[in-house]
């Protein structure tokens, strides 16, 4: 089954993505904010750490948002996904037409050379030293770690975004976020708030950008395969923290399900995990039924050798594995660019 498949359960269920307790993080990080900036209810250093953390965890929760608007299953109308998925690629700078982009080849291309998002744990010409010394940065510094990995798919010389149309409409997400900043910047320095601000975003948004690194990390590094259900991590929480955690980030952690069903709505992804395991009970699905099981699984392949794809061991994918590739990579921007134009999306067997 490709990426590509989707029955008419799946796109009914789309219909019905809208749910609103799953947007509490939205309102609370930007209490958060408030609270951090004005020192409420007191400056005890207490509450800067309590403030700090809650609003680190609602910057990551909207990642997963951006997540959602990537796939523009986040809302029953697309329109309403994309300037939502606009706003928050604003604010994070890493603008929602590259992430996007990235997004689409991460599923077509999942842990092979293709696969910008994963760079360069991805890239076989990229050396053991290099991806231990990029590690620290992508985990330690997460939020420029992102506007570097996927400002690269549009940047690099042989960036495979060559429509024109596509870039002008990169460029001016770039430029808009640049002249939002700009703006940002110029108020804090002229009203001396400049110390505010780190305390009130900067701090919590390099924090969010730790715990989403950590996150990708969970779900990828040290994974060989190329199958969808073989090559990430999967977590069915089976206690409440993690069940609350994952039902908050519109459960990505069940990431298996997700990369073989990129559209189906999230909250059937457990659903279509259950079916795997009833149907092919005899396959050891990376699966883990709390999130610090994943966690330490990965952790060796973290610090030893943090690589996906060949650079987990697998072998190089073949010349028919390429082609099969391509011609996922040409559907899945078919079925979306058909979205695009309010079509009905294709079905790829």
């Amino acid at each position: 089954m490709s990426v590509t498949n989707f029955t008419n359960q799946e796109l009914e269920a789309l219909s019905d993505k809208w749910t609103w307790a799953r947007f509490l993080f939205g309102p609370g990080g930007l209490l958060g904010i408030w609270a951090i900036w004005n020192q409420w209810p007191g400056d005890a250093i207490a509450w800067q750490i309590f403030w700090t953390a809650f609003t680190a965890y609602c910057m990551f929760c909207w990642t997963s948002c951006l997540h959602e608007t990537a796939h523009q299953t986040l809302t029953p109308r697309r329109e309403t996904s994309i300037w939502l998925g606009r706003v928050i690629g604003t604010l994070i700078g890493v603008p929602y037409t590259v992430y996007r982009e990235s997004h689409i080849r991460h599923h077509a291309y999942l842990n092979k050379p293709h696969d910008w998002e994963l760079w360069p744990y991805s890239d076989p010409k990229a050396s053991i030293g290099f991806r231990r010394c990029f590690v620290m940065f992508d985990f330690f510094l997460g939020m420029f770690g992102a506007m570097v990995t996927y400002g690269r798919l549009f940047f690099h010389k042989d960036s495979p975004l060559t429509d024109k149309k596509l870039r002008r409409t990169v460029w001016k997400e770039y430029a808009f976020c640049v002249l939002f900043w700009g703006s940002l910047f110029a108020v804090f320095t002229r009203t001396g708030t400049w110390a505010s601000f780190l305390q009130a975003w900067a701090i919590p948004h390099l924090v969010a950008g730790m715990v989403q690194s950590g996150r990708k990390f969970t779900e990828h590094i040290g994974m060989p395969s190329y199958d969808p259900m073989l090559g990430t991590r999967t977590v069915v929480g089976n206690n409440w923290f993690t069940r609350v955690c994952t039902w908050l980030n519109f459960d990505i952690f069940v990431h298996g399900p997700h990369h073989r069903h990129p559209r189906v709505a999230h909250r059937t992804l457990k659903e279509k995990m259950n079916e795997y395991l009833e149907q092919q009970p005899e396959l050891q699905y990376p699966m883990f039924r709390t999130y610090s099981a994943a966690v330490w699984d990965m952790l060796p392949f973290l610090i030893k050798n943090p690589g996906v794809g060949m650079n987990a061991g697998a072998d190089a994918p073949d010349a028919e594995k390429k082609a099969a590739e391509n011609f996922v990579a040409d559907v899945v921007e078919e079925v979306l660019s058909d979205q695009d134009r309010g079509r009905v999306p294709v079905t790829a067997g």
